[in-house]
């Protein structure tokens, strides 16, 4: 009976994720192009060298790495702000909770388009600006603004999704740790620093490891708004191995980055799972010495 349930799901996951998982690597050794398959050749390591002299790549690579820096505090912080405000908040609080949570359910290519045209030179944007006497800007036509208006954007688009998983940890937190805390005459930071933050603590580690690997993967944000530009400066890593991989055929190379690429994203979650692990455990050492 077991198994009757289990097979239909696992055939499906054979088919649409271990199986491709399993030829991303091996065509990762090959020259495989799709519209010639029977020319395919064994290459070893030629992809991997390859794509580590490709200037394209590593500017991707580069790009990525950027957005990720900027979108990860951004969001991260802006959810639990807004958990916080909302968690305050007396009347209406579930009109906040949807009205926050609208744009998560909304798609993405419908954002991008919404946003092109607010950052546009006649846009709402550069409207307000005009306002308070700033001049237009060109957001996502400058190579230096692009990629930081697509990460505010990504960041008003992801954030409610955040912000629901932050204000139910915020509501489970026990009422009477807040209430020892104001007999004490703690005051709303000391409340915030010393019982806020560290009950939240698994929650906030998830909710940003969430947001990192949802950075790494961003693709249709930069291919709806700018096409990669302008001058490369929002092209990025998973748009790379998809006009790799889609538009040349070069399914050989495109699976070579893909691997690289899902190998550091790994690396870099198991290290930010270790580092903030470790935190935590001296914390709780720290406290317990002290009792």
């Amino acid at each position: 009976m077991g198994m009757a349930f289990f097979g239909p799901a696992l055939v499906l996951l054979t088919l649409f994720l271990f199986l491709p998982m399993i030829l991303t690597l091996v065509f990762s050794f090959t020259d495989f192009f799709a519209l010639n398959p029977g020319l395919t050749h064994f290459t070893g390591l030629g992809n991997y060298i390859q794509i580590f002299k490709d200037e394209d790549f590593l500017r991707a690579f580069l790009n990525t790495v950027k957005f990720v820096i900027i979108i990860v505090p951004l969001q991260g912080l802006g959810a639990l702000g807004l958990a916080l405000v909302i968690n305050k908040v007396t009347h209406c609080k579930k009109y906040f909770k949807v009205a926050f949570f609208i744009p998560v359910v909304m798609s993405l290519a419908v954002v991008s388009n919404l946003w092109t045209e607010i950052y546009s030179p006649e846009g709402i944007l550069n409207s307000l600006l005009g306002l308070v006497g700033i001049s237009a800007q060109p957001f996502i036509n400058s190579a230096s603004q692009a990629l930081p208006s697509i990460a505010i954007m990504s960041a008003w688009q992801g954030v409610g999704y955040q912000m629901i998983i932050l204000l139910g940890g915020i509501q489970a937190i026990n009422p009477a740790l807040y209430e020892a805390a104001e007999m004490d005459h703690a005051t709303p930071w000391q409340k915030f620093r010393d019982i806020t933050l560290p009950e939240l603590k698994p929650l906030c580690i998830f909710v940003f490891i969430t947001i990192t690997i949802g950075a790494f993967r961003m693709l249709v944000q930069p291919m709806v708004m700018t096409g990669g530009g302008p001058s490369h400066s929002t092209y990025t890593v998973v748009y790379d191995i998809y006009e790799t991989g889609t538009v040349n055929w070069e399914i050989g190379l495109a699976s070579t980055m893909a691997i690289v690429f899902a190998f550091f994203v790994m690396v870099l979650t198991v290290i930010q799972t270790i580092v903030t692990k470790d935190r935590e455990d001296r914390h709780v050492n720290k406290k317990a010495k002290k009792k």
